[in-house]
């Protein structure tokens, strides 16, 4: 995980070209038009008066991830290649694609199953958007 300024993450954000996602900013809902970046759209985020709250992008094999906490802003990247992939209905109106999201799955071993190994959840992660489809709005 990487930590960054204010003015350092919209540059890390926008050298993700090639990756679709979206960014929501502190101070307002997420802009259709502005915030989301899907069909090759290219990602260009512009400074504004509130602060980027969270961000996530994918380019289909690597998920992105940012997080503003306590003043700092944090990059995570998660290799998604051999995810397993769930698609989710948006909530965001007007908007007919559906979220695509990975989950990060590790084998461990478990007292419970006489320490045999099992798979274990550890994250889940953005994957994209599935296109085509209409959301329930």
């Amino acid at each position: 995980m990487s930590k960054f300024t204010k003015e350092t993450i919209l540059d890390e954000i926008n050298k993700l070209q090639g990756y679709e996602g979206y960014v929501q900013f502190s101070h307002r809902p997420i802009d259709k038009e502005k915030d989301i970046f899907y069909d090759n759209k290219v990602v260009h985020v512009e400074d504004e008066e509130g602060f980027i709250y969270e961000a996530h992008f994918s380019n289909g094999s690597e998920s992105v991830s940012i997080r503003q906490i306590n003043g700092d802003f944090y990059l995570s990247k998660q290799d998604i290649k051999n995810a397993d992939i769930q698609t989710y209905i948006s909530d965001i109106k007007e908007f007919n694609y559906k979220v695509k999201m990975a989950q990060i799955w590790e084998t461990e071993e478990d007292e419970l199953c006489e320490n045999m190994p099992v798979k274990k959840l550890k994250k889940v992660v953005f994957a994209g958007f599935e296109k085509g489809v209409s959301n329930a709005h």
